[in-house]
């Protein structure tokens, strides 16, 4: 006969909680390749989207940009909030932050046979231009938010101190002429 100690129905289901909600942050996440391969279409001009959304809303690290575009690519809409940082990245609770301002800036084209406005992100962060777990966290968020509000899926587009970049496109450049971040003015490189 053996004496110990088990552990306690708390304890085991504690871990076994962080494991399968580590899964499933990594389930909701778009890898590179799988954005590229989606569909998502091209935006004519990012640097015009860029630059006018950097003017329209200042995005400091850590901001989220999301705007509206119609089938010209004009602005419809637009919203900014700050992520918090404490949070993993997990593409769930992304998504819920994007449908939240995606609800209060715009209404839904759920009742539309196909999407007509195209919803892009833009995303402040530190760090350099590849890509990131926490940018595949985005990719999902964004694409479901589209998803439940009857939007295309567009572009999702980093800001960092090395400059824009279009992810999954390859398409980038240097930080709009008004960013008045001296962190991230610092290591500004040329187009």
């Amino acid at each position: 006969m053996t004496f110990g100690f088990a552990p306690s129905a708390a304890t085991s289901t504690s871990a076994s909680s962080v494991s399968v909600d580590s899964v499933n942050r990594l389930a909701r996440m778009l890898e590179p390749a799988e954005w590229a391969s989606a569909g998502i279409p091209l935006l004519r001009s990012p640097r015009e989207v860029v630059s006018g959304l950097h003017s329209r809303h200042r995005p400091t690290p850590a901001t989220a940009v999301v705007a509206v575009l119609d089938h010209e690519e004009r602005l419809v809409a637009s919203a900014s909030f700050t992520r918090r940082t404490s949070m993993p990245a997990d593409g769930w609770e992304f998504r819920n932050a994007l449908l939240a301002q995606l609800r209060r800036v715009i209404p839904h084209d759920l009742r539309r046979r196909t999407p007509v406005r195209t919803a892009v992100l833009l995303y402040c962060r530190e760090g350099d231009e590849r890509w990131t777990e926490e940018d595949g966290a985005w990719m999902w968020g964004l694409r479901d938010a589209c998803t439940l509000h009857g939007l295309r899926c567009g572009a999702y587009i980093t800001l960092t101190g090395g400059g824009w970049q279009v992810l999954g496109e390859g398409r980038g450049g240097r930080q709009p002429s008004s960013l008045s971040e001296p962190t991230l003015l610092a290591d500004t490189v040329p187009d």
